[in-house]
């Protein structure tokens, strides 16, 4: 069965409108891009769709109790709710710098968790 769907393109700046017609994983057409990265775009979508996972982690004896973090690219969206119970049970010690890794590789997806802020220890 042909289905249709539009979609946004978060690509570059212009947020084209792109309809996609597809089959399955089969594209049939694209439009609505008015450039080629809104074409890749729209088919990722719909073959394989990734995003970048922002949250936070358990930061101890930290000036904060949470740290920023990241995936450092981005990974199939549909192992994000395991990779966010990973990344739940994490506890790591301040100080953290921004970029630190804190996870590497999670779920051999080549991502590492990085640390997007720095964080000092808690001064008494």
């Amino acid at each position: 069965m042909i289905e249709t769907k539009t979609l946004t393109c978060v690509a570059c700046p212009k947020g084209c409108e792109v309809t996609i017609e597809y089959e399955g994983n089969e594209i049939i057409e694209i439009k609505g891009n008015t450039c080629p990265q809104g074409s890749a775009y729209a088919r990722e979508e719909i073959v394989a769709p990734t995003r970048i996972l922002p949250t936070t982690v358990i930061v101890k004896a930290g000036a904060l109790p949470l740290v920023p973090v990241k995936t450092s690219k981005a990974i199939p969206l549909e192992i994000i709710p395991d990779a966010m119970e990973i990344i739940a049970k994490l506890e790591i010690e301040a100080p953290v710098k921004m970029g630190d890794v804190i996870l590497k590789n999670i779920l051999e997806t080549g991502a590492d968790v990085v640390a997007t802020r720095n964080l000092p220890v808690l001064k008494a």
